[in-house]
């Protein structure tokens, strides 16, 4: 069994390190711990988590041990690993609310039995100023300032804030303190996992093999999935929406998805990728729903979709967009990317292809917090009135 898992491993990962080693640890039925981060900076898990989630499921399955730290600790700090400006600093009772949510969606992938939950405050906490000196000691500066949202922010002369560099010590600690052998993250995570095994071996510790993994684009299909983007699709959302949101994504996706987080089978896979885009995507629909929510909440969700797709009603999970004027009608049109320019968004209005919750919209209507505008047939934002 290790050898397969070792082998779906090497299929799925992007790069492990270091590979030799870990293949002869599974294969002589080593028993490993786990590691897996999770800052709850925002309470909701996405089904961009599936990619590392469903490879913490095979390792439980082969008798592993998942250990998942909840970053309570490192959350106030902010991780800025792909970020252009200093993350805002939470605070512990936004970070303990987001945290309380986790557990209920990991068992949707996890057996929730068999991890064992950390919180790194157990042991951040608890540092004394000799012992964060003692941890900042183990590398330099230049080697944190060299990681690459650090370096770009100082060549765009971008602010960043002293308290970003304990992140990556304080995640390193991690590794130290629950005795990590393996660590997984995706790929934006790299720089963070290869300084744990730094750390670790500065500590006297055998250093964590690490395996990273695609980072999958949201519905936008540009950026990384991200609740804060608003491009996400939420595995505790509702069927509907799971469902709504997957037949929005762009047809270049749908290999992706299908490989990286349907759970599908190869033989099943290569049958959904035979198909045309749109039946594609709603084999994909149904079957992200199934696994999250079940075959009856899947069906639910299929029929919804095609009843209010074939009565051009307004579908569920439609993307929100804030306006600066809701009385400029041509203007919101512009603003919330439904039309390239003014011009085009006034012939659409004259052509009567503009609707509000579902009514023909003149130039002078005006939109209220909530509406749903509606541009040509398949075109849908939700109106949030800053």
């Amino acid at each position: 069994m290790s050898r397969e898992l070792f082998q779906r491993l090497r299929e799925r990962a992007v790069q492990i390190h270091v590979e030799d080693h870990l293949r002869a640890r599974l294969e002589r039925g080593d028993r490993l711990r786990v590691k897996l981060g999770l800052d709850p900076t925002a309470p909701d898990l996405h089904v961009g988590h599936l990619v590392v989630l469903d490879v913490l499921r095979d390792f439980q399955d082969d008798g592993h041990t998942v250990v998942l730290i909840i970053g309570d600790y490192t959350a106030l700090i902010g991780d800025p690993s792909g970020r252009s400006e200093t993350r805002p600093m939470l605070t512990e009772a936004q970070v303990a609310a987001n945290a309380e949510t986790y557990f209920q969606q990991l068992s949707l992938v996890l057996d929730r039995k068999l991890i064992e939950v950390r919180h790194n405050s157990e042991w951040l906490a608890a540092m004394t100023a000799a012992d964060i000196l003692r941890l900042m000691a183990k590398a330099t500066l230049q080697q944190v300032l060299q990681r690459e949202d650090f370096a770009d922010r100082m060549k765009a002369g971008t602010a960043i804030g002293a308290h970003e560099v304990l992140y990556p010590f304080s995640q390193a600690y991690d590794s130290v303190a629950i005795k990590a052998d393996l660590e997984v993250g995706g790929t934006d995570q790299l720089f963070n996992l290869l300084f744990g095994r730094e750390i670790q071996k500065s500590y006297g510790q055998e250093p964590q093999d690490i395996a990273v993994f695609p980072l999958l684009e949201g519905t936008d299909g540009e950026q990384k999935m991200s609740k804060s983007l608003g491009n996400y699709i939420g595995i505790s959302e509702p069927p509907e929406q799971i469902y709504g949101k997957t037949m929005s994504i762009p047809d270049r996706l749908i290999e992706k998805y299908v490989r990286l987080i349907s759970g599908f089978e190869a033989t099943e896979q290569a049958d959904v990728l035979s198909m045309k885009p749109r039946d594609a995507k709603a084999a994909l629909a149904r079957q992200l729903v199934k696994r999250l929510h079940g075959e009856e909440a899947a069906k639910r969700a299929e029929e919804d979709f095609n009843i209010k797709f074939r009565k051009r009603e307004i579908p569920e999970g439609i993307e929100e967009r804030t306006v600066t004027d809701p009385r400029d009608l041509v203007m919101v049109l512009v603003e919330t990317g439904l039309r390239d320019s003014r011009g085009d968004a006034r012939r659409l209005i004259e052509q009567g292809g503009v609707r509000i919750n579902g009514q023909k919209a003149g130039a002078d209507a005006i939109l209220k917090d909530g509406d749903v505008l509606q541009a040509g047939k398949r075109s849908f934002v939700r109106i949030r009135v800053g």
